[in-house]
């Protein structure tokens, strides 16, 4: 279900981009580019905020105090909206300057600047969504939550089309089917928060005064670490934009490739959290260890073959998306080469689950960082003299990098573990060792 959703969420833009590309204008597709590198901090922050609102109201639901958990939920939908409020605000008043950093110009910088003016007073439904979703799945319904995103995938689906083509809207019409899709989106979550399950109770000034510090305390950590991606995402796009529309209009198709060929990846960090946690909860680091080698295997073998299929699809893709020049240059060098750098992605992203649910945060946000600076500037300048598409490959094995470095420092906390454990007051347990050496020890414990 959660990649499920995910891949809702990205179907968004990917038609959003698709539509916009029949128009046959590259500007446009490299002005949703840059106005996507800046919405991305918006939805980077909403997701920090959408952890809080899950870790709290999950946390309530299992003390077993419903009354607590509905104003939990309550509180965490107030301060999602404030938030979201705010963020809209400085990004509407800073469309321009932010414009200017990335580098567009011209007919380019025209055309986002509009685009943004529709969509970015709607991120407020955008956060609202989001925490909606978060809060279905910390009551357990992992089916609604999915229900929530993938009603932004349908009816995204149904308004593109309609409002850029039917009723001759082009971007404008691209921008508005944005803003109706989150309304929906919305609509949605509140019939399984609010009708369904009946998870939400507007708390008194009294509770939300209480349910502020708790809430930050977790959101705070949480959107750090979620803002260190757009940062890296926005150095990459200013430097590829001094190589023209053509290559920032391939990166936007990248940028929307790599998020629906590798959702399962992205899903699979978040699954394999709770797992990891409720089994070394449980003593059985043997289970923590098997999680650890059965999500890199499933990482490896996923990528290899999403790998495989994006290389051979590569024609098709340009075709569907009308790219010319270094547009199409840049979809081909991503799916020949740098595609298979997502390896090391997953991996990182794997090791972060472990670091974030066997107590040691700091290093998921250590590398989150560091993959998006040290992984990024250095690799991405020096890739540049090769032009655009030297840009993206530098960005893909700074990637690696970090990936491979995340794995090492893994490995270590994987490691001392039982000692964590025994500090933690955990007793592990010791599966059974089979007497005979001709035994799979499987009927030691009978």
């Amino acid at each position: 279900t959660g990649a499920l959703g995910l891949v809702a969420i990205f179907l968004v833009d990917l038609a959003n981009l698709f539509y916009i590309s029949l128009l046959g204008q590259q500007e446009l597709a490299a002005a949703i580019g840059y106005a996507s590198t800046i919405m991305f901090f918006a939805v980077s922050v909403c997701i920090g905020f959408t952890i809080a609102t899950s870790a709290l109201t999950a946390r309530a639901i299992g003390s077993g105090n419903e009354r607590r958990a509905k104003a939990y939920a309550g509180a965490s939908l107030i301060f999602m909206l404030a938030m979201s409020v705010i963020i809209a605000m400085t990004m509407y008043a800073a469309i321009d300057r932010a414009l200017d950093l990335l580098g567009a110009q011209g007919r380019t910088k025209e055309i986002a600047a509009g685009f943004m003016a529709i969509t970015i007073p709607s991120i407020p439904l955008l956060g609202i969504g989001m925490a909606s979703a978060g809060l279905l799945r910390a009551k357990g319904d992992a089916r609604r939550a999915m229900y929530v995103t993938l009603s932004s995938g349908i009816s995204a689906a149904a308004f593109d089309p309609l409002l850029i083509f039917y009723f001759d809207l082009g971007i404008t019409g691209a921008a508005l089917s944005v803003v109706i899709v989150r309304v929906l989106f919305v609509l949605v979550g509140f019939y399984g928060t609010v009708r369904v399950h009946d998870m939400v109770r507007m708390p008194n000034a009294g509770e939300l005064q209480a349910f502020a510090a708790p809430f930050f305390r977790i959101a705070g950590p949480a959107v750090l670490t979620q803002i260190a991606t757009p940062l890296g995402n926005a150095y990459v796009t200013s430097a590829i934009a001094d190589f023209g529309d053509d290559a920032v209009a391939g990166w936007a198709i990248v940028g929307r490739i790599i998020p629906l060929a590798f959702a399962a990846i992205f899903a699979l960090s978040g699954a394999v959290g709770p797992i990891l946690s409720q089994n070394y909860g449980a003593g059985r680091l043997d289970r923590v260890n098997s999680t650890m080698r059965d999500s890199l295997v499933f990482t490896l073998v996923y990528v290899i073959a999403m790998w495989a299929l994006l290389a051979l699809l590569k024609t098709p893709i340009t075709l569907v998306f009308s790219a010319d020049g270094d547009a199409r240059q840049m979809i081909e060098v991503f799916c020949y080469l740098v595609a298979g750098t997502q390896i090391f992605t997953g991996f990182l992203f794997v090791a972060n689950a472990a670091f974030n649910n066997l107590d040691h945060p700091i290093h998921s946000t250590f590398f989150n960082w560091g993959r998006a600076t040290l992984g990024v500037i250095p690799f991405a300048h020096f890739g540049s003299r090769w032009g655009a598409e030297g840009i993206v490959i530098g960005w893909g094995l700074g990637g690696a990098v970090f990936g491979i470095l995340a794995l090492v420092v893994c490995f270590r906390v994987l490691r001392k573990l039982p000692h964590q454990a025994a500090k933690d007051g955990i007793s592990v347990y010791v599966p059974p060792i089979a007497n005979s050496p001709f035994s799979s020890g499987r009927g030691a414990g009978l």
